[in-house]
């Protein structure tokens, strides 16, 4: 199998390495953090003139129609910068499930938009103990004259904040379907209460009290939106799995120039042969990661099946596994340096501990994985 980049591919890698090179440094990332947003406006108008946000948007609808390669590519470079935009959740999640259940009219009102980055997305399907399954919903939706009323509350809505429109999960009175809506943020009843996350980027807590939706911000029929919700999480978990590549290269790297440079009785610790070893454990894991997110990569958008699933769930397995190894390893190896806030490590090893809980944690893919396994 040729696991080489096409020409189109590795322009877009190229542009998307330098952009963040030139522009998100460590110290700018910091500025960003501690800004209203919680982020850059102006690295995400630069991804937007590049064409950035266009990528994972299909090309009926102004966008670039790329695939999981191309999100791959993209999310790797923005992990290794510890980026602080919502381009998964927006880019990738949220335009997904509009570009899957919306209808023809709502997928030319929304998703151009949502290329261009004049919209932000955001999506809310996490509740107070659904543990990683969408489907387990207390957030209802009731019938009324032209429209619906939602009632119930979302936790940990990445990018909810700033986000123009929020894709909200909710049960239709006491039927067992999903449906998702399409929310503005600024209705009435819609309280939205936002915060940092340990990791970076900032989520919020959605209240929704007798929220009035319109017939038409309904996405898809109602009911039956399970079966997309658990296919765009496949395609984000695969995006996700690169980021988390992106930052545990550079774990490595830093890791690795720390052990060169820092001396002990006179020599770099790095070459201490118990010290190589472990870094040759760390480079070992990496690969077998990185091997993982390439699988990943290519079957994000294979039609729906249980061998998507299964594969999908042991890239997420084997990621998380060694996301959570390289961070520990690396903060161990520096000693207490690792824990400064001032320095980038830190930064990346909780957001690395902090990805292995987002869409299913190790276990979670673990039993996945094997429940698929006895019926294949």
């Amino acid at each position: 199998m040729d696991f080489d980049l096409n020409e189109e591919q590795q322009m877009l890698a190229d542009t998307v390495q330098r952009l963040v090179r030139n522009t998100y440094s460590f110290e700018q990332r910091e500025a960003f953090y501690q800004s209203p947003e919680g982020y850059s406006p102006e690295f995400w108008r630069q991804l937007s003139e590049l064409g950035m946000t266009s990528v994972p948007i299909g090309a009926d609808y102004e966008g670039f129609g790329g695939g999981g390669v191309e999100n791959m590519l993209v999310m790797q470079e923005l992990g290794r910068a510890l980026c602080l935009e919502p381009y998964l959740h927006s880019q990738i999640y949220g335009a997904g499930l509009v570009e899957q259940l919306g209808s023809a009219e709502q997928r030319q009102r929304i998703l151009p938009r949502v290329a261009s980055g004049e919209l932000q997305l955001s999506v809310a399907d996490e509740e107070a103990g659904s543990h990683y399954h969408p489907d387990s919903l207390a957030c209802t939706a009731m019938p009324c004259d032209r429209g619906w009323r939602l009632q119930g509350s979302k936790r940990v809505v990445i990018g909810g904040e700033t986000a123009g429109m929020i894709l909200v999960t909710a049960r239709i009175s006491d039927t067992d379907g999903v449906t998702v809506f399409l929310v503005d943020p600024a209705a009435d009843g819609v309280l939205v209460t936002g915060y940092p996350c340990i990791d970076g980027p900032r989520a919020c807590d959605l209240t929704l009290d007798g929220v009035y939706v319109e017939s038409d911000d309904l996405l898809g029929k109602p009911g039956k939106a399970r079966a997309a919700i658990a296919y765009q999480r496949g395609r984000a978990m695969a995006a996700q799995c690169a980021e988390a590549l992106g930052s545990m290269e550079e774990a490595f790297r830093l890791t690795l120039d720390y052990l060169k440079t820092r001396q002990q009785f006179g020599t770099p610790i790095g070459r201490f042969q118990s010290l190589q070893h472990r870094m040759a454990e760390m480079r070992g894991e990496l690969e077998l990661a990185r091997s993982m997110v390439i699988l990943a990569a290519c079957v994000a958008d294979d039609p729906d099946s249980d061998e998507r699933t299964r594969r999908l769930a042991a890239a997420k397995f084997v990621v998380a596994r060694a996301s959570q190894f390289i961070a520990e390893q690396s903060i161990q190896l520096h000693g207490g340096i690792g824990m400064t806030w001032e320095y980038s490590l830190a930064h990346h090893a909780k957001r690395l501990v902090m990805l292995t809980h987002q869409f299913g944690d190790d276990d979670y893919h673990q039993q996945t994985f094997a429940e698929l396994m006895s019926v294949a």
